[in-house]
């Protein structure tokens, strides 16, 4: 199978990432394997998200398994499409709610990464303001045939923001939202740089108080923990008629709700959750997306996973005929089965290739070769309940790497030499079950 070519700057960051376990954000088409039914059901939620609609997906799956890829995998398909996306993993510090600000944090982070197809790296909402207003400017052009320095169009202009912005006034803090980015164009006509830096700071949710805001910005509310959440869903509608398809909000880890250990705090969390997910099936929210992602336990465990809180746990748990070899993908919880040997096969045969063209020599590893690793792998005692792709695919890295520093060194005398543990004690104590035990009360 022939491989297309690959740019070192990408494959270097591809081999990197994969080695140090983590997920590239560039370059997925690359190694991308499987996956097809899942990615099209969650391209289907993209298509009814632009048409004005909502949607709310779970996946879930093992440590390793690939729910971090997937989420990348649709962000990348999400930016090619003209949405703006936003992703943030939760953390100790990054939650859903919290009363000392952990609610905020998640909001913050996610509008610190704000992601566009011209700029997918974050940090996008200044050049989304900016392309709302040069939209607007360049409507009014045509529209009205009057040129930019002509004395009555910034009037014109004002007058189709004002327009579109009325729209938003509808929604829940929508008529302060509407004052800022009323705030923005005027700032931005008068070239007063301070304010556009103002209003950008007060958009990502950093203004402490309302005392600070009313100074700066003239307006008497902040953005909290308790109303994060609204903002998103006004950020959604107002990046739709800035010339996006809407918003799409990937959340991973959800484990850390599942760690906290007052239960209280996570009945909190767990409330947060199903108003997004009831905004998003009730006709609430428009031009959202959102995806979360967290492994099994966090999500089925009765006494501290979602479904410890009855409201979601009747919502998203699985029929009577969904069973292996029958999922539901237009259900709301995608759960992730394992890449299949084939799979892995074509992947490691897609690394290879990358590999040899990022340190410029001949791939010798034969099909064989790759058949040979992986009948080594999946051999260990315990494979088939605790082997996840990405111990495959970084011990199939330390692999090469240790083949292109070792002259002489050949494929069969590595891999006729190794003898892998197995999944025994020590090492099941890394999985889900063990691994949450220290929090269980």
């Amino acid at each position: 199978m022939s491989q297309q070519k690959v740019p070192r700057r990408i494959a270097s960051v591809i081999i990197n990432s994969l080695k140090g376990g983590v997920v590239p954000r560039v370059g997925l088409p690359y190694i991308t394997v499987g996956r097809e039914a899942e990615i099209g059901a969650l391209l289907h939620d993209l298509d009814l998200v632009a048409d004005g609609g909502a949607s709310f997906r779970f996946l879930v799956g093992r440590y390793g398994s690939g729910k971090s890829f997937l989420l990348q995998t649709i962000r990348n398909h999400a930016m090619g499409r003209n949405f703006v996306v936003a992703d943030a993993d939760l953390t100790p510090e990054r939650r859903l709610h919290g009363t000392k600000g952990q609610g905020l944090a998640t909001y913050r982070e996610l509008i610190g990464n704000l992601s566009t197809k011209t700029r997918p790296e974050g940090g996008a909402l200044t050049l989304v303001l900016e392309r709302w207003i040069s939209n607007v400017q360049a409507q009014v052009s045509m529209g009205s045939g009057l040129a930019p320095d002509d004395p009555a169009f910034a009037a014109e202009v004002e007058r189709a923001i004002m327009g579109q912005i009325q729209q938003l006034q509808e929604l829940v803090h929508g008529f302060d939202f509407a004052r800022l980015l009323t705030l923005y164009w005027r700032a931005h006509l008068e070239g007063d740089d301070e304010t556009k830096g103002n209003v950008i700071r007060w958009f990502r949710g950093e203004y402490r108080t309302k005392s600070e805001a009313r100074a700066d910005l003239g307006v008497n509310i902040v953005i909290t923990d308790d109303d994060w959440y609204d903002y998103l869903k006004l950020f959604a509608s107002f990046f739709k008629g800035a010339g996006y398809e809407g918003l799409v909000i990937l959340v991973d880890e959800l484990v850390n709700l599942y760690k906290i250990p007052n239960a209280v705090s996570r009945q909190y969390n767990y409330e947060k959750i199903l108003t997004m997910y009831n905004d998003t099936l009730q006709g609430k929210a428009h031009y959202l997306g959102i995806i979360m992602s967290g492994t099994p336990q966090s999500i089925e465990d009765r006494r501290r996973g979602l479904y410890s809180y009855e409201a979601l746990r009747s919502r998203l748990s699985q029929g009577r005929f969904a069973s292996e070899g029958l999922a539901d993908l237009l259900a709301p919880v995608i759960r992730l089965q394992p890449l299949t040997h084939e799979e892995l096969l074509v992947l490691t045969e897609k690394l290879a290739d990358i590999h040899a063209g990022l340190f410029g020599y001949e791939r010798t590893i034969t099909d064989q070769d790759l058949v040979t690793f992986l009948q080594l792998e999946f051999g260990r005692v315990g494979a088939d309940t605790h082997l996840t792709p990405r111990e495959v695919i970084r011990d199939f890295v330390e692999l090469l790497d240790i083949l292109y520093q070792t002259e002489g060194l050949t494929i069969e005398q590595v891999l006729g030499s190794q003898q892998l543990p197995s999944f025994g004690q020590q090492d099941a104590g890394e999985g889900e079950d063990n691994l949450f035990a220290e929090f269980e009360i």
